[in-house]
């Protein structure tokens, strides 16, 4: 199998790759550059464990290849916050008790932050009442926007709350 060499800027890093065509992103995120707290749940991109933010925008990590983001700025959990200095989407998570065996936690932060982005930029959803007017997160819009994680624990409204208080503390 020939070899691809790509750099991926990942949390503001440089990794370089240099391996199998074939590896997904998130097969490289945990195993060659050490970062675990993407977690694998289906592989088939249906839970959304996997979450990841590239250019902003949030994907299933497990359906992307690597060698597909070479150059682009991939943020995973341990980019967004550290156990001494969380985030303030992370500190709400805790404050809500937003997880409970905690394995969907990483992915549904970052699918939350870059949800939180794609609110303030007008970015309208399936259940938005105006398509051309201010977008607002109420509770159903926020489940909307977030239900490709699943919480096989059900956590959802202790999440719906962290982003909310997110959102109205505008961080």
């Amino acid at each position: 199998m020939p070899q691809t060499n790509r750099s991926l800027t990942i949390n503001g890093d440089t990794y370089e790759f240099s391996g199998d065509p074939r590896t997904s992103l998130l097969d490289f995120l945990r195993r060659d550059c050490g970062l675990t707290g993407t977690k694998k749940g289906c592989d088939h991109g249906q839970c959304g464990s996997c979450t990841v933010i590239v250019n902003g925008q949030r994907i299933n990590s497990c359906l992307s290849l690597a060698v597909m983001h070479d150059g682009d700025a991939i943020t995973t959990i341990e980019g967004l916050g550290t156990p001494d200095d969380l985030s303030p989407l992370q500190a709400a998570f805790v404050k809500h008790d937003a997880y409970q065996c905690g394995y969907c936690t990483p992915g549904q932060i970052c699918s939350a932050q870059a949800m939180l982005e794609e609110a303030k930029a007008g970015w309208p959803s399936f259940v938005s009442d105006d398509l051309d007017g201010e977008v607002k997160l109420t509770r159903e819009e926020i489940s909307e926007r977030m239900s490709g994680n699943i919480c096989r624990c059900a956590a959802y409204s202790n999440i719906v709350e962290a982003i909310l208080e997110t959102m109205e503390a505008g961080e």
